[in-house]
């Protein structure tokens, strides 16, 4: 499967992720488990990131991942066909942006989220401002 990019909104692109269900991200009632829609959204957070990129490194220093919020619309199950991430940015800030995901196919949408994520200096053990280069790539996905 490879990820690609479309474009989704007059005011921005949506990164676009496939992913697979596995029988093992299955709950006892054969939907997927909470916790593994959000690894689902980590998936398509780092190809979104770029370090998943074939053309080369990511543009992102280090970041972390300070809140998550998701609302489960309906129950995703085992299945051959992929399903889709899209993400797309909503804010941004001197230190900080703010993800938004839907969990989707063609018939439905499973999970709409949101992640903020904060950029961090490692070796400070703070936060830090994000780079101009860090910036440019999320305007691209910025939704008014």
């Amino acid at each position: 499967m490879r990820d690609k990019v479309t474009d989704q909104t007059a005011a921005g692109l949506r990164h676009v992720h496939l992913g697979r269900v596995r029988f093992a991200d299955l709950d006892p009632l054969n939907h997927v488990n909470n916790v593994r829609m959000l690894t689902y959204l980590e998936d398509a957070r780092i190809s979104f990131l770029r370090w998943d990129n074939e053309d080369g490194p990511s543009v992102f220093g280090n970041l972390v991942v300070a809140r998550h919020e998701a609302d489960y619309l309906r129950p995703l199950t085992l299945r051959r066909a992929p399903f889709r991430v899209e993400t797309w940015v909503t804010e941004i800030r001197n230190a900080s942006f703010t993800l938004r995901y839907e969990v989707l196919d063609d018939d439905a949408v499973y999970l709409r989220a949101l992640s903020v994520l904060v950029a961090y200096d490692l070796a400070e053990q703070r936060p830090r401002r994000l780079s101009a280069q860090e910036r440019a790539h999320l305007r691209r996905y910025l939704a008014e």
